[in-house]
């Protein structure tokens, strides 16, 4: 497993589909895009502008209840890619031992994001469908624009969709 760094949430262009992008904490750095939902793309760009809303979101609600039953989310991890969809399991730690739960990515993440667990991806899954960013500069800087410019095209998003977009 290799340890991951959310990145942010984008839109593809022209699609306007959004992406969670992970890139690896060491080593090659490759980047991780994963197609995500809208409302899920959501939850993780508010969790990371550290937005509070007036009742707690759905990923907010299951934050309280895992901390009320006093059960701890450990990891999470993009475990596979298959037919074009990803696959991840929540790690969590209760009083009788330790639990996997299949996850969506998203959710997996928008929780992740929110508690500050660390987030994994298997090494085939990077194998498959990571690909190496061109010229990293880790100047600060460089990454507050890149964040900023992340969360513009978010709020474009957020200002031009209707419920319909997703009626299928």
């Amino acid at each position: 497993m290799v340890e991951m760094d959310l990145v942010g949430v984008r839109v593809e262009l022209p699609s306007n589909t959004p992406i969670a992008l992970l890139r690896e904490r060491t080593g090659a750095r490759r980047v991780l895009p994963i197609f995500i939902g809208g409302p899920e793309a959501t939850a993780i760009a508010f969790a990371l502008e550290e937005v509070v809303t007036p009742r707690p979101m759905t990923h907010d609600l299951m934050r309280n209840l895992l901390d009320d039953l006093g059960v701890s989310i450990e990891s999470v991890t993009v475990t596979e890619l298959r037919d074009r969809t990803f696959y991840a399991e929540i790690e969590l730690h209760a009083a009788d031992g330790v639990h996997r739960v299949s996850s969506r990515p998203s959710d997996a993440i928008a929780l992740a994001v929110r508690i500050g667990t660390p987030i994994y991806a298997a090494e085939e899954v990077l194998d498959e469908a990571a690909f190496q960013a061109e010229d990293e500069d880790d100047d600060e800087a460089v990454e507050e624009e890149e964040a900023e410019e992340v969360v513009e095209q978010f709020k474009e998003f957020i200002d031009n969709v209707s419920p319909e977009d997703f009626a299928s």
